[in-house]
């Protein structure tokens, strides 16, 4: 027998699927958006960019953009009691 692959895109069949509405090319205007210090984001990642993707547990959590790193934003969750730092590019956020 095979044994299971636990790589980190594990159980994400449905979470990175894009609805039929959203196929085809990816919104510049997403793409180069700027985000603020102190600015509340939305984590949704969008699957045609795998590059910066952010875990799968992070998936749909509302946080603060602390600052950015190069191209990418720092962005503070909640996850649980525990309070976590998210490097992850513009694409994948969405503002509130």
């Amino acid at each position: 027998m095979v044994t299971r692959s636990h790589g980190p895109r594990r159980d994400t069949r449905k979470k990175l699927r894009k609805t039929a509405r959203t196929k085809g090319k990816i919104s510049t205007k997403k793409l180069i958006q700027t985000l603020k210090q102190g600015e509340k984001v939305v984590i949704k990642p969008e699957p045609a960019i795998q590059k910066s993707l952010p875990f799968k547990r992070f998936i749909g959590k509302v946080g603060v953009v602390l600052g950015s790193r190069g191209k990418s934003y720092l962005v503070k969750i909640k996850d649980g009691n525990k309070e976590k730092t998210v490097i992850c590019k513009p694409i994948h956020l969405t503002k509130v």
